[in-house]
């Protein structure tokens, strides 16, 4: 696909937990080891206060769905913007997305999303979805990765963005150490000419 100007887009970013061996989720999808406290809940406060609509593949958006409409005593902060949110589900599965706010994009999806690019002013985030995330990476459309890497190995399940199908160069643009020792790396990926 031809990549539009990104000066005249807003950015869309991918943000993912991972293991330290490069796994985003465990068997059987299991994520109980996502290392969440007090300072990680205050930054994903701040991240969701620089964007105006969440991107979700199906999975993603069904834990998601299941999870925050009920979960305002948990984190009211977090709840309510994840909800109150414009979201969008890129799905060849899902018929309806139910969930507030929320559009469903399941044909034309690299020229859909181009489209989201060039609509409004916050950002555009992709939570998990790591499936999602590496087919729009190849799209050339992922402008930046947020990779929160947690003080864990796990023995075994889906690594981040299986499935991409070349290699793809990043710059390291920032590190941010947590006192829970997790450890947020921050990265753009180098497309070459973004022009062609």
């Amino acid at each position: 696909m031809t990549a539009t100007d990104p000066a005249t887009e807003r950015t869309l970013f991918a943000f993912e937990n991972t293991s330290l061996n490069g796994f985003f989720e465990g068997p059987n999808r299991d994520i109980s080891w996502h290392n969440v406290d007090d300072e990680f809940n205050e930054f994903a406060a701040e991240q969701l206060d620089e964007i105006d609509c969440l991107l979700f593949g199906r999975v993603t958006y069904e834990l998601m769905a299941s999870y925050w409409p009920t979960a305002t005593e948990d984190d009211p902060r977090i709840a309510e913007r994840m909800n109150e949110l414009p979201k969008v589900v890129v799905s060849t599965t899902l018929s309806t997305a139910d969930w507030n706010n929320t559009t469903l994009i399941s044909d034309n999806v690299p020229d859909e999303i181009t489209k989201l690019k060039q609509q409004a002013d916050g950002d555009l985030a992709i939570f998990g979805s790591s499936e999602l995330t590496a087919s729009l990476l190849a799209d050339r459309l992922v402008d930046e990765f947020r990779v929160m890497v947690n003080p864990v190995v796990l023995g075994d399940g889906t690594p981040l963005f299986a499935g991409l199908p070349d290699e793809v160069e990043l710059e390291l643009l920032s590190t941010r150490t947590f006192a829970s020792d997790n450890v947020l790396l921050t990265y753009r990926p180098d497309y070459g000419d973004r022009s062609q």
